[in-house]
C-alpha cells in the first residue's frame, strides 16, 4: 500500500498524482526493424494512421516543397490503401503532378513500389534495365519504366531500389535513431526484439545504434537478432559472427539475441497475398541444415521468417533432423509470423519446444488474403488461439517499419477485434482474444522470445521498472478507441523517456529533428484519428461519391485534386478542388 511504498522514498523522490490513469507494463515489440528504422526515420514522411489518400497527397506535395535537391520524398510502408477512405493508392500521374522534379518513392507494404519519373532518373531504371532476379519493372507499350516495381517473386528489387537513395550523414542517423525511439516510447513501448533486416550489416550498421548505448541515450530496450546478407554465403556469415559475438551478450538495454529473420534465402516466402504464394526452391532443406546445425552446435536462438504453411512444413523437417543429432534442448527459437500455419505445424513446434511470433500484418492487408483465399480461410491466419492451446509460447510485434506500423495499438485493435484496418472483420470471436490476453502477448509472453523472462513485462518486485500511463483505459474505452491510445507517461527503469498532457515536462529534452527539412518536424510520426480533420473531410467527400464510378466533374481525381493549387483553367480540377461537386451541386 501506499504507506509501505512511501518508506523507500528519499528527499528527491518526485511524487506524481496519475489521477486515476490506467498504468501497464512497457510494451515489448517482438518483432521490429527499429535499428533500420532509426537510421531513416528523420528522411521518412509516414503515412501510418492517415485515412484519406487526399490527406496523404496533401502532406506529399508539401514535403516536396520543402525537400531540396537531391534529397528524395520517401514513403517508407506503414500504410495500406485499404486505410484510406478512397480505398486505393495513388496513380503514377497523380505522383508525377505533385512532383515533376523531386524524386518520391512511395513503398506499399512488400507488394509495390510507385516511383515518380524523377526517382526513376535518379535510379537510372530506362528501357534497357532488365529485370532483376528479384522483381518485376513495368514498363508501359514501348518498354519505358512507368515506375511502378512489382515485388514478384520477392521484395529484392523494393529494397535494392530504396538503398539508392540519399543516406544521412552519422549525426543526423544519431539524431534521427533518438527521435524514432522517442516516437514508439510515445506509444508506450519500452523495448523492441529486432529482426535485423536487408541492408542492415553487422556491425558497420549498428555503430549508430552501440554509440547511443554507450552515451545513455537508448530510451528503448534492444535484443538484436543478426539477419543474414549474402545469398549463397549465409553459412559463412553465421560462422563469422559466432566468431565475434555470442547470445545474451551486452546489459539490459543493448543485448545480443541470435540470429534471424534470415537465416538463408531460399527459405524466405515473402508475404504478397495480391499474388500466388511463392514455392521455395528444392536446394531450400540443403541450404537451411548446415546453418541450423551451425546454431545449435553453438547454443544460438534464432527467429525465422515463414509466412506459409508450406515453407513452415519444410523447415521442420530440417529442424527434427537436426535435434536428432544435436538436441536443441531448450534453446529458445521460433518463427515469424505463421499466417497460414496449420495443427500439425503447430504440434511439432511445441513438441521441438519453439515458439511463435506473430504480426498484425493481416490488419494492413486482410482484403487482399480475403480476395485471393475467401473468407473462411481467413478466420484462423492465424490461428493464435490454437496455438496457445497448445502450449506454444506465443507473442506479439508489427514487423515495422514497412510492411506495417510500429504503433502497438493497431496491433493490439487486430487481436482484440479481428478487424483490418479497412473495417474488414476477419475472425470469428473463437480466435480474438479478450483485452488482457492480448496485453499479455505484448508485455509478460515476450520476454521468452529474447531470453528474458521474469525480468521485466510485468508491474512486480524484482523486474524493471518499465511503465506506460495510458491517455485511455486500454480496459474500458470501446474497441474501436483501442487503436487510438497513445502513452502519457512512459518510464524506463523508472526515469521518464517520455511525457505528454500534464507530464510533458517531465519528458527529458531532445534536440530538433535534423535535417531541417525532415517530414518528422512537421508531421511527426503516426497520424492520430483525433488529430486528423482534414482527413475526415476528404473522407466525407469520398465516401457521398463512393469512388466506385466517375463523377461529371472530377472523375475519380479527388486526392490529385485536393492535392493541388486550384488550377482554375481545367474545370474538374477546379471543382475538385474546392470540393466534391457531385455531392456540392
Amino acid at each position: 500500500d501506499e504507506r509501505e511504498v512511501m518508506t523507500l522514498s528519499s528527499p528527491d523522490t518526485r511524487h506524481m498524482d496519475l489521477k486515476g490513469r490506467r498504468v501497464i507494463p512497457g510494451l515489448i515489440d517482438s518483432h521490429m526493424h527499429i535499428i533500420r528504422g532509426g537510421l531513416n526515420y528523420n528522411m521518412e514522411l509516414r503515412w501510418d494512421g492517415v485515412r484519406s489518400l487526399a490527406d496523404a497527397m496533401r502532406m506529399l506535395k508539401e514535403q516536396v516543397d520543402r525537400t531540396p535537391a537531391p534529397q528524395w520524398v520517401r514513403v517508407v510502408g506503414g500504410f495500406t490503401e485499404h486505410q484510406f477512405a478512397e480505398k486505393r493508392l495513388p496513380t503514377l500521374d497523380e505522383i508525377n503532378a505533385v512532383s515533376p522534379d523531386t524524386p518520391v518513392f512511395i513503398l506499399h507494404l512488400y507488394d509495390r513500389a510507385l516511383l515518380n519519373a524523377a526517382a526513376l532518373r535518379a535510379v537510372g531504371y530506362t528501357k534497357d534495365t532488365p529485370n532483376p532476379p528479384g522483381g518485376e519493372i513495368q514498363r508501359d507499350a514501348q518498354g519505358h519504366p512507368t515506375g511502378l516495381l512489382i515485388a514478384r517473386p520477392n521484395a529484392t528489387i523494393l529494397y535494392a531500389t530504396l538503398a539508392k537513395g540519399p543516406k544521412l550523414p552519422p549525426e543526423y542517423q544519431k539524431n534521427s535513431s533518438r527521435h524514432f525511439m522517442r516516437e514508439v516510447n510515445r506509444l508506450g513501448i519500452t523495448g523492441v526484439i529486432d529482426a535485423g533486416g536487408g541492408y542492415q550489416n553487422y556491425p558497420d550498421d549498428y555503430a549508430i545504434i552501440e554509440e547511443l548505448h554507450r552515451e545513455g541515450l537508448l530510451t528503448v530496450r534492444l535484443a538484436y537478432n543478426l539477419f543474414t546478407q549474402k545469398p549463397k554465403e549465409e553459412l559463412k556469415d553465421f560462422d563469422t559472427w559466432a566468431k565475434q559475438v555470442k547470445p545474451g551478450q551486452g546489459d539490459d538495454l543493448y543485448r545480443h539475441n541470435g540470429a534471424g529473420e534470415m537465416l538463408v534465402y531460399s527459405a524466405a516466402d515473402f508475404e504478397d497475398f495480391k499474388v500466388e504464394r511463392p514455392e521455395m526452391p528444392p536446394s531450400m532443406e540443403a541450404d537451411l541444415e548446415p546453418v541450423v546445425r551451425l546454431l545449435v552446435e553453438n547454443r544460438w536462438p534464432w527467429r525465422l521468417h515463414a509466412t506459409y504453411n508450406e515453407t513452415i512444413t519444410r523447415a521442420l523437417d530440417v529442424f527434427e533432423k537436426v535435434n536428432r543429432d544435436i538436441p536443441f534442448d531448450g534453446l529458445h527459437w521460433f518463427f515469424d509470423h505463421a499466417e497460414t500455419i496449420d495443427d500439425r505445424n503447430i504440434d511439432r513446434i511445441a513438441a521441438l519446444g519453439g515458439g511463435i511470433a506473430v504480426q498484425h500484418r493481416m490488419a494492413y492487408q486482410g482484403e487482399d488474403f480475403v480476395q485471393r483465399y475467401g473468407a473462411k480461410a481467413a478466420e484462423h491466419t492465424p490461428p493464435i488461439r490454437r496455438m496457445l492451446d497448445a502450449g506454444v509460447p506465443v507473442g506479439a510485434g508489427t514487423d515495422a517499419t514497412r510492411v506495417a506500423s510500429y504503433n502497438p495499438w493497431v496491433s493490439l485493435s487486430w487481436l482484440v477485434t479481428g478487424k483490418t484496418l479497412g473495417g474488414l472483420t476477419l475472425y470469428p470471436s473463437a480466435n480474438r482474444l479478450d483485452r488482457e490476453s492480448a496485453l499479455r502477448l505484448w508485455t509478460e509472453a515476450n520476454t521468452w522470445f529474447s531470453n528474458e523472462p521474469g525480468k521485466k513485462g510485468q508491474i512486480r518486485e524484482g523486474q524493471l521498472a518499465d511503465l506506460a500511463v495510458l491517455s485511455d483505459d486500454y480496459f474500458s474505452v470501446p474497441e474501436d478507441a483501442i487503436q487510438d491510445i497513445t502513452s502519457v507517461l512512459t518510464l524506463l527503469g523508472g526515469k521518464p523517456v517520455h511525457g505528454d498532457a500534464e507530464f510533458k515536462d517531465l519528458a527529458p529534452p531532445l534536440p530538433s529533428p535534423m535535417p531541417d527539412w525532415s517530414p518528422v518536424r512537421v508531421y511527426g510520426g503516426y497520424q492520430q484519428r483525433a488529430d486528423n480533420g482534414e482527413a475526415r473531410k476528404y473522407a466525407f467527400a469520398a465516401a457521398a461519391c463512393a469512388c466506385a464510378n466517375t463523377c461529371g466533374v472530377h472523375g475519380h481525381a479527388h486526392a490529385g485534386a485536393w492535392g493541388s493549387t486550384p488550377p482554375t483553367s481545367d474545370a474538374r480540377s477546379f471543382w475538385g478542388v474546392l470540393g466534391c461537386s457531385c455531392w456540392a451541386f
